[in-house]
């Protein structure tokens, strides 16, 4: 499959239904989409690209009746989907159709494992394995409008096009190496329809600055954020358009008991108190009765010690020599944060206990942090004796 190969553009619903008969043998199919999500809470789908390892498509679906075959296409479980920083793209069809593409892969997910950077990013990894510049001058396209372009589709196209060549090398090196198991958790929680669930009742842990809130003013900002965050998935609005942070911490902050009370509050604007202004004073009454939610603990952790400080460095040697062992990149397995935690004894939850990353590292991190193992210096740089 080469840039000068067709594709095929779908707008028409006999057109997808005899493009997804054509592939639905296929071994696996790669997906991208293009949407918009400045103006609404649900990102709005714009284009969906798919390639088989013979067939490019760029299908509308603002132009299509139902997505329906498309759909069942990517609940196929004998066929692999294969993204690239897959997440937001799964989100999408979550919101969108109740359903999450599986089985699937995500390169975002297993460069890492190969040596490359959590922070390396699509370009920089096609240039890396395939020696293509990608061609970013449809990056900030509007999508929504129509009639596409050639330009556009041919970028849209290039995209999916590029991952049908990357995925079996990064399949076949992983493969080689016995490391494609190591994957199957982190999949798993991509394919999590709890992943993608955003809670009202769960919004107010995404605020920040909370930490010097508390009694009255925590419920209220706990209650705020909620309710905002229903008012944006029932309107499809952006929440900042609803309300944004400043004007919820500082109406959490503050004893308003009336609308014209809220007119007074800076930074609070007039549209804002016309439609909501009745609904936030009887929310905001309602909520200094109750007892808030205890603010989770791992939100203020405690300053480390100079001794629990030089725990993490030597931590971090280790980590880095198990990486090297491993041809890894180091920060693919642990972040200086998840150090601190193994050292503060906050262990339920760290990603260096779960998965691959405790075969690898986690381990043999908690038997030097619990002295099962001696540590010493040689010319030849730090050696680890358990």
């Amino acid at each position: 499959m080469s840039l000068s190969d067709p594709y095929v553009f779908v707008e028409r619903d006999d057109q997808l239904h005899a493009f997804c008969a054509r592939v639905a043998r296929a071994e696996w199919l790669t997906v991208d989409t293009e949407f918009l999500r400045e103006k609404t809470y649900y990102p709005q789908l714009c284009l969906i690209q798919v390639a088989s390892p013979t067939e490019v498509a760029c299908i509308d679906p603002q132009k299509l009746g139902s997505l329906d075959p498309l759909v069942a296409l990517f609940a196929n479980p004998d066929i692999l989907k294969i993204f690239h920083a897959a997440r937001q793209d799964l989100e999408l069809f979550w919101h969108s159709h109740r359903m999450l593409p599986a089985p699937l892969f995500d390169t975002q997910v297993a460069a890492p494992l190969l040596g490359y950077s959590e922070q390396m990013g699509y370009a920089s990894l096609v240039k890396e394995r395939l020696g293509i510049d990608i061609d970013k001058s449809e990056t900030r396209t509007d999508w929504s409008r129509r009639p596409l372009t050639q330009s556009q589709l041919d970028y849209a196209a290039a995209d999916v096009r590029h991952l049908a060549e990357l995925f079996p090398k990064l399949r076949d090196e992983l493969q080689q190496r016995g490391r494609l198991d190591w994957l199957v958790d982190d999949f798993a929680v991509l394919t999590d329809p709890a992943t993608y669930e955003n809670h009202p009742e769960q919004a107010w842990r995404r605020l920040r600055g909370l930490q010097k809130f508390r009694g009255s003013a925590l419920s209220c900002a706990q209650a705020l954020a909620a309710w905002r965050e229903q008012r944006a998935q029932q309107e499809n609005r952006p929440r900042k358009w609803v309300l944004d942070d400043d004007a919820l911490m500082t109406l959490a902050r503050i004893k308003v008991q009336s609308v014209a009370d809220l007119k007074r509050v800076r930074g609070l604007p007039p549209p804002v108190i016309d439609r909501y202004g009745e609904q936030l004073i009887a929310l905001l009454d309602a909520a200094r009765q109750k007892t808030p939610e205890p603010l989770p603990d791992y939100e203020r952790p405690d300053a480390l010690s100079e001794d629990q400080e030089a725990a993490v460095d030597v931590l971090t040697g280790v980590l880095r020599q198990l990486a090297v062992a491993q041809t890894l990149n180091s920060t693919s397995i642990a972040s200086r944060k998840d150090l601190q935690e193994l050292v503060r004894g906050e262990r339920a939850h760290s990603p260096l206990l779960r998965g691959w990353r405790r075969g690898i590292a986690g381990e043999k991190l908690l038997d030097v942090l619990e002295g099962r193992c001696r540590l010493h210096i040689q010319p030849s740089g730090l050696v680890v004796e358990c």
